[in-house]
């Protein structure tokens, strides 16, 4: 996780959370999630990043993921969940 963020896990944990409230802000409609689960979506949204990054020979095993590339990241991530939610209530 290091790789990710950088730095403690203080850190990776402020980020996450500045990552997720903004992907939250951006992401048109509503997100029914606390604080914990927004910096669960920011630190996942830079892991996806970083993922995909490292498929597409962007970044390099251990080479941080941008701040933007995690936004992204995360703004996909509450996507795929609205889709996965949105199966599940028509049914």
């Amino acid at each position: 996780m290091e790789g990710v963020f950088g730095g403690s896990w203080l850190w990776i944990i402020l980020v996450g959370f500045v990552v997720g409230v903004l992907a939250r802000l951006i992401k048109p409609g509503k997100q029914d999630i606390g604080i914990i689960l927004t910096v669960v979506l920011g630190i996942v949204g830079a892991l996806f990043a970083g993922w995909i990054g490292r498929l597409l020979g962007w970044y390099a095993e251990g080479e941080k993921v941008g701040f933007i590339a995690s936004l992204v990241g995360a703004i996909v991530i509450l996507f795929i969940a609205e889709a996965i939610n949105g199966k599940r209530r028509r049914r």
